[in-house]
């Protein structure tokens, strides 16, 4: 019989990684902290995740397909440093909640913001997340631009929730939610949310809509925005904007090459050479709203 030692205190015991894919994505968020399904846990997720992993849709622009697979949604905005549109960052986002154990879920909805009153229905096109904290549901989204809630809004109350920046209101009605924001004294419409949990089908043909479709607004505007405690950074074609978490709002227009260097600076992309085309025709572009 061959004789094998015990292993002492000495010896160096290799312990495999829980959750490999958790733990590179808390680094990507820049995130710490506890680590539980706590409604303060999932507050500093979702602040921290969209301010360090800016909204984009490059994909969709320059190339026209997004790949919405877990695994390339990992390998683009987590190892390559990119960010992405509503179906991968929400996908990316409840992926790392079910990790952490939160009791989530994606939802679908159909976007109004910027729509005027009466304007006919909008795809099903926007992907954001139920998560039920003690019974309640919240509602998280870390992908809806210049707009995202900066924090997860309650479901199931009516009242005004406000956050760093903005205040929202979520009002049922029938089988689906209509969330809305407080602009200037009054309050306009984000999205609308239907109850049912989709089939994962759903999500990919209002993928292939949204990246590939002509009259999807990602395959004709350089879009980018980056949401942080002090301010909201949006990027429509040339036109910078930023507002401050005290109201006040900065906005210029800009060359390519300040294009290119908002996209590094200030939405910490790192700018690919065959992003060029694009980025020269968003410096002509007469942006308007």
């Amino acid at each position: 019989m061959l004789y094998r030692p015990l292993p002492t205190e000495c010896d160096a015991i290799p312990t495999p990684d829980p959750d490999p894919f958790l733990r590179r994505y808390l680094a990507r968020i820049g995130y710490a902290g506890p680590v539980e399904p706590t409604l303060e846990v999932l507050r500093a997720l979702q602040a921290a995740h969209i301010a360090a992993i800016p909204f984009e849709a490059f994909d969709a622009l320059v190339e026209g397909g997004v790949d919405i697979d877990p695994a390339a949604i990992e390998a683009k905005l987590v190892d390559a440093g990119r960010g992405g549109y509503c179906f991968e960052q929400n996908g990316l986002f409840l992926r790392a909640l079910r990790a952490v154990g939160f009791d989530a879920e994606g939802l679908l909805g159909r976007v109004r913001w910027m729509r005027p009153p009466g304007a006919p229905p909008t795809p099903r096109s926007h992907m954001v997340l139920r998560v039920r904290i003690d019974g309640r549901p919240w509602l998280a989204d870390v992908g809806f631009g210049s707009a995202v809630p900066p924090a997860p809004l309650a479901m199931d109350s009516e009242a005004p929730q406000p956050t760093a920046h903005e205040t929202y209101r979520v009002v049922r009605r029938g089988d689906r939610w209509s969330v809305r924001i407080a602009i200037e004294g009054e309050w306009l419409p984000v999205y609308t949310i239907d109850d049912a949990v989709p089939p994962a089908i759903d999500y990919t043909v209002a993928n292939w809509y949204t990246s590939t479709h002509p009259d999807s607004h990602f395959r004709h505007q350089l879009i980018a925005a980056r949401t942080t405690p002090a301010a909201r950074y949006a990027l429509r074609d040339n036109r910078l904007t930023i507002r401050h978490a005290d109201g006040s709002t900065e906005r210029r227009y800009l060359t390519a090459a300040a294009i290119e260097a908002a996209l590094a600076e200030l939405f910490g992309l790192p700018v690919r050479p065959h992003w060029r085309a694009a980025i020269e025709r968003a410096a002509t572009a007469e942006v308007e709203g």
